[in-house]
């Protein structure tokens, strides 16, 4: 239930982060934005001593706020975390994004249960897998017979008691079982990437293009001035034209390429990015990962994240998703009143007459 209402919540992020974010009440100021390279530098300019800047998102749309991601240039600091600034990329103007807000809370209590990382992220990962098996093992108590086809998917006005509990929990299964089992899957893959690549990969070809991203590696120059962050994204732009840039990885290491997303005119925000990997030493591009040129098991994998999160094709499959995400309540609730409804008169009654036999539902399931 938890995983189930904290997903709906975070369907709605974007759209809450505009009303109770940390840049809701902010009023964006008009003109020219600035260059990349003045946004991320406005960012470090306010973060703690010994802050980098790692990952920069580039606004939603026009007058909306730029995110920069910053964390302690030494991994090992004591008690270091990550933290993120919201910029104007007009007026420059910054507004640290707290980790104990609403919405980021919300988000760890569903990736990782509020435990560590890793430990987390793993038990979240094998309640997706329960939640799968109860999604498919549920259609095979639902698959009706021959005469119940009809009213297989619907809940009688007529009904009550058990029988009402019974036919809503089967309907509401039903209806919501293609999403459920959907966005159960990829939720198990953002958990176990790598396993469920290569359960995949046995069907459908898909090269593990995680590791191979960060495999990539590119030679310092001595004596030489990296590129920053405009030019590599102008040099990014020219080999996917008519693109913009949605997210950047910057090199932590003078021996990592800047990573560079790019969406295409018209392409949704959060659908698979082109991925482009710059040599800030040899100004020149790397590699470059097109989903275009994905094959099916890749082109799958790379959608998993958006199609978990709601934001795969828009409002339609937004409000399933969210939808979805109130279906482990109502099985819970079903499920357990239907588990008490069948089991109080047993209790009272076993002494006297032995096991009550459900009369209600035997003449539903004979067809009478």
């Amino acid at each position: 239930m938890i995983l189930g209402l904290t997903g709906s919540v975070l369907v709605f992020e974007d759209e809450l982060n505009e009303v109770f974010g940390p840049g809701a009440s902010h009023i964006a100021a008009g003109g020219a934005a600035r260059p990349t390279s003045e946004i991320v530098a406005a960012a470090r300019a306010v973060a703690p001593a010994g802050f980098v800047p790692v990952t920069y998102v580039a606004p939603l749309a026009a007058g909306r706020l730029a995110s920069v991601r910053l964390s302690p240039a030494r991994r090992d600091t004591p008690g270091a975390d990550a933290m993120r600034v919201s910029v104007d990329p007009v007026s420059l103007d910054t507004i640290p994004d707290p980790q104990s807000g609403f919405l980021r809370q919300v988000f760890f209590l569903h990736s990782t249960l509020l435990l560590k990382n890793r430990e987390g992220r793993q038990l979240v990962g094998w309640l997706g897998v329960a939640i799968l098996v109860m999604g498919v093992s549920g259609l095979v108590n639902w698959w009706p017979r021959s005469r119940e086809w009809r009213t297989a998917f619907t809940a009688s006005r007529r009904a009550r008691g058990l029988q009402l509990y019974r036919e809503l929990h089967r309907a509401a299964g039903i209806w919501g079982l293609l999403v459920f089992v959907t966005v159960s899957f990829a939720g198990i893959y953002l958990a176990f990437p790598e396993s469920v690549r290569n359960v995949v990969d046995r069907v459908l070809p898909a090269r593990d293009l995680r590791a191979s991203a960060a495999a990539i590696r590119v030679e310092p120059i001595a004596g030489a001035e990296p590129i920053d962050i405009d030019e590599a994204i102008a040099l990014a732009r020219s080999s996917v034209p008519d693109s913009e840039p949605s997210r950047v990885s910057l090199p932590m290491r003078p021996d990592q390429p800047f990573r560079i997303g790019l969406l295409r005119s018209g392409q949704e925000r959060r659908s698979p990015a082109v991925t482009v990997f710059v040599d800030p030493w040899a100004r020149r591009i790397v590699q470059i990962f097109d989903p275009r040129q994905f094959s099916l098991g890749e082109e799958i994998l790379a959608w998993q994240h958006a199609v978990h999160a709601g934001r795969a094709l828009g409002w339609v499959w937004k409000i399933p998703v969210f939808l979805c995400g109130l279906l482990p309540l109502l099985f819970a609730v079903s499920g357990v009143t239907m588990w008490r409804l069948k089991r109080r008169p047993q209790k009272s009654l076993s002494a006297a007459s032995g096991p009550v036999p459900d009369h209600v539902y035997t003449a539903r399931r004979a067809g009478e």
